[in-house]
Parts: C-alpha cells; sequence; structure tokens
C-alpha cells in the first residue's frame, strides 16, 4: 500500500496541474468551433451565404463523426492505443481542419462558382471551408473523448465529477469568449476571416499544451505498471472487441446515448443561430453586439457547472439534475418562440436559464456513464455516445437553416432580380418549436433514466457514502 501512495495522481497538485493542461485543450477547441457562431448574419452580408449555406457549414462538423464513424474508430483506437497517441491525433487533425477553413475563407473569394455533392449545393467557399470544419471536428471529438477519459484516469475515486465539470467550465469559457468578441472583431476589420486565425492560433498553442500533458500521463503509466509488476498482476484487463456488445447491450448506456444527443442537439445548434435569433426578434439588437447574448449561456455553464459537479459528488441525485436541466431548456425555447416577446431583459433571463440547464444536466450525464461502465470500456463507451450525440449535432444545423429559407423569411429586399440578404428578415417560432420539442423529449428521457437507475441499481442518485 505505501507503493500506491506514491502514484502521481494520488498528488492534488500533479493531477489538478494535468486537469487544467486538458482543459486548455478543450478551452482552444470550443473557442474555435465557436468562432462563426455569431457570424451568420455577417456571412450573409460580406460572403452571400445563405441560411441554408449556413446550415451545411454547421452540420459539417459531424459529418466525418457520422458517416464515416470516426468517432467509433476513435474510441476503439482510444482503449487499444491509449490517452497519449489518440489524444495527439486529434489535436493534429483539429489544426490542420481548421487550417484549410482559414484558408477558404480567406483565399477562395464567394463569387469563385458553385459545387455540387449528392443533392447538395453550394458555393466553393462554403465547401472548403465545410470541409475543413469537418477534418476540424473529427480531431475535436477525438480529443474530447480522450481527455473525458484522461480525467476518469486521474480522478476516479476522488472529485471525478467536480473534475469533469470545471473541464467543462473552461471549455465553455472558450465558447464565450469566442461569442463576444468574433462579431465584434468581424465588424471592426470589415471581414470574417481574422476570426479565424485567431481560433488556430489558439488551436495550436492547445496541441503544444498536450504535448506537455502527455508527459506526466507518460509517468503515471509507468508506475500503475510498475506497482502492478509488484503485486503480480495486470493492472486491469486489457479491451476487447467483445466489449462492443456489452456496451451496446446495456440499457443504461443507450438512455444516456439517446438523451445527449436530444439535449445537446436542442442546445448547441442554437448557438449557431442565437445571434441571428438576436438581431431579427429585438430590434434593438445589431450584428455587432449580438455575440454578447449567446455568451451568456456558456458563462453561466462556467459558473454553476463546477457548482453541480460538486453536488453530484457529494450528494448524487444525477437524474434529478438531468431532468431539471432538460425542463429548464424547454421553459427557455418555448418562451422565445412566443411572438410578443420583444423585451432584451427577457432575452437575457432566458439565456442564462439556458446556461443554467446546460451546466446542469452534463454535470450529472458524464460521470454517470462513467459509474454505468468500467474504465476500460469507458473510452468506446463515450466515444459511440459522442457518435450518436453527433447525428443531431449533424441534421439539426441543417433542418433548422433549411425550414429559416423555406419557411420563415418574412421580408427581403429586392431590386429588379437582385435580392440583398443583409436585408433578410426571419421568424424564428417555427425553429423554437422544434428546439422546444427536443426538450421535451428529454425531460421524457431522463425519467426513463431515473427509473432504470432504481431496477439497476447503477448508483447515479447515490453520492459519497
Amino acid at each position: 500500500m505505501e507503493q500506491v501512495s506514491k502514484l502521481l495522481k494520488d498528488s492534488s497538485r500533479a493531477r489538478w496541474t494535468a486537469l487544467l493542461i486538458v482543459s486548455f485543450v478543450m478551452f482552444a477547441a470550443y473557442l474555435a468551433s465557436d468562432v462563426y457562431s455569431p457570424l451568420k448574419t455577417l456571412l450573409e452580408e460580406n460572403n452571400s451565404w445563405t441560411s441554408t449555406e449556413y446550415g451545411y457549414f454547421g452540420a459539417a462538423q459531424s459529418v466525418f463523426n457520422v458517416f464515416l464513424g470516426m468517432l467509433i474508430f476513435s474510441g476503439l483506437l482510444l482503449d487499444k492505443k491509449g490517452i497519449r497517441l489518440t489524444g495527439n491525433l486529434g489535436c493534429i487533425l483539429m489544426v490542420v481542419g481548421f487550417a484549410l477553413k482559414y484558408y477558404a475563407v480567406t483565399f477562395i473569394p464567394s463569387s469563385a462558382g458553385d459545387v455540387s455533392l449528392f443533392w447538395l449545393s453550394m458555393k466553393k467557399q462554403v465547401f472548403w471551408a465545410s470541409l475543413g470544419f469537418a477534418i476540424f471536428g473529427t480531431g475535436c471529438e477525438m480529443a474530447g473523448i480522450s481527455i473525458s477519459k484522461a480525467i476518469v484516469k486521474w480522478f476516479k475515486g476522488k472529485e471525478l465529477a467536480l473534475a469533469m465539470a470545471i473541464q467543462l467550465s473552461i471549455a465553455r469559457l472558450g465558447s464565450g469568449v469566442a461569442l463576444i468578441f468574433s462579431p465584434m472583431i468581424s465588424e471592426r476589420l470589415n471581414n470574417v476571416t481574422t476570426t479565424v486565425l485567431i481560433g488556430l492560433v489558439f488551436l495550436a498553442i492547445g496541441m503544444l499544451g498536450f504535448f506537455v500533458y502527455c508527459i506526466q500521463d507518460k509517468k503515471l503509466d509507468n508506475q500503475l505498471k510498475a506497482i502492478a509488476k509488484e503485486e503480480g498482476r495486470t493492472e486491469e484487463s486489457s479491451f476487447s472487441f467483445k466489449d462492443v456488445k456489452m456496451i451496446i447491450s446495456n440499457p443504461g448506456f443507450w438512455l444516456i446515448s439517446v438523451l445527449c444527443l436530444i439535449f445537446y442537439a436542442a442546445v448547441s445548434p442554437f448557438f449557431k443561430f442565437t445571434s441571428d435569433l438576436m438581431v431579427n426578434k429585438f430590434n434593438d439588437v445589431t450584428p455587432f453586439y449580438s455575440g454578447i447574448f449567446p455568451s451568456l449561456i456558456p458563462f453561466g455553464c462556467i459558473l454553476f457547472s463546477p457548482l453541480f459537479g460538486a453536488i453530484y459528488d457529494k450528494y448524487g441525485k444525477g437524474t434529478l439534475l438531468m431532468i431539471i436541466g432538460a425542463l429548464s431548456i424547454t421553459v427557455v425555447h418555448v418562451v422565445f418562440g412566443l411572438p410578443g416577446v420583444h423585451q432584451i431583459w427577457v432575452a437575457v433571463v432566458l439565456l442564462l436559464l439556458l446556461g443554467l440547464g446546460y451546466a446542469m444536466l452534463p454535470a450529472a450525464l458524464w460521470p454517470s456513464l462513467a459509474k454505468i461502465m468500467p474504465q476500460k470500456q469507458y473510452g468506446t463507451a463515450i466515444a459511440l455516445a459522442f457518435f450518436i450525440q453527433n447525428i443531431g449535432l449533424m441534421l439539426v444545423p441543417m433542418v433548422i437553416g433549411w425550414v429559416l429559407d423555406k419557411f420563415c423569411v418574412m421580408s427581403s429586399y429586392v431590386s429588379g432580380t437582385v435580392s440583398y440578404p443583409d436585408n433578410i428578415k426571419y421568424d424564428y417560432t417555427l425553429p423554437q418549436i422544434i428546439f422546444a420539442a427536443m426538450g421535451v423529449c428529454a425531460i421524457i428521457l431522463a425519467f426513463a433514466l431515473k427509473k432504470l437507475d432504481r431496477k439497476k441499481n447503477y448508483g447515479l442518485d447515490k453520492g459519497k457514502q
């Protein structure tokens, strides 16, 4: 037992340092992911993108993860080859993909012609930017599941839920920074390319940070192997492909995964349209300041995620946190869809409430998955959950963009045969109904998970004994 006490992860300073390093990687990833979220209006004005094209672009982040099964591959790679290889590959793909995105919006003019792909048609600039975003999305999820497993590795049996919540808070700080400053920088410089360059710089720094983390991770692995050898045992039985069958036959895994799909589909794609919603629904909001409003969502998470993580660690009540979180986002979408709501203070309150729900449910969701699945299967389990989640993240932006163009155009200024997209006004009632319906489904799934937990005794509602 004396040897075990000398493990690197038993040092509070070492494990929290590891957490801060990997959290910065996700800070950079979230900043890069959301750097264009508040720029829909400016992309329509400056680059002649349509809402449908913006929807394609938003969906591209998840395309390879869904259609090429890259998340499933990433999970298997993670459990077979470890955190360092998978995380480094993810960081490299993020940088490469975002560099392609920067090239597309900087050097390919919006008038360069169209590209047809299957039944889709879009501007060449949109196509190459979307391809870069798809590569970035593959790397982002690959790095994300690696970092999730790293946190379980360092914190299981300690402050696991709190550590996961802090990582989420730091990551969403990246979203908040992007949402606030991206439209301001783009308006000041009269372009939408500089913000992409800033995201690229942060990704490169994050990649270097993960290289530093790998040094600590290797030291910990060497200690674990040495102790296992001393005690004449293997540290943990290695992952087998048969374990995939065990994962997908677990009903708790499926409820968490589908809840993850519905919940994130009701929130994350909303980020990409919130700024445009504010400009269209609230007359006093201009594109310059529109990014401040969606930034309230991640900043709410920054404040509340550690609190809910600490509550989960101490008291449990995981399914209750999920139910309340799902209920809060449903209320927000319903009220935003009401035609008489035009007061900015109401929008601020709603977005803060959405941030509260966005903090509450994930703070319980991911530690609950760690309780349900053995650690050797966790990488594949979370990858499969992310794969299911990405189906929603891919489809919902495309659907919302199409719905806006097809059913929600209120007015546009037309001179001769030329339509000026910067004067298009949208009615967001129908998109909000779609988001609210997903919130209702999330509430039902959270109640179903509560019932299953009582039957299977996963311990989702149990805190420290």
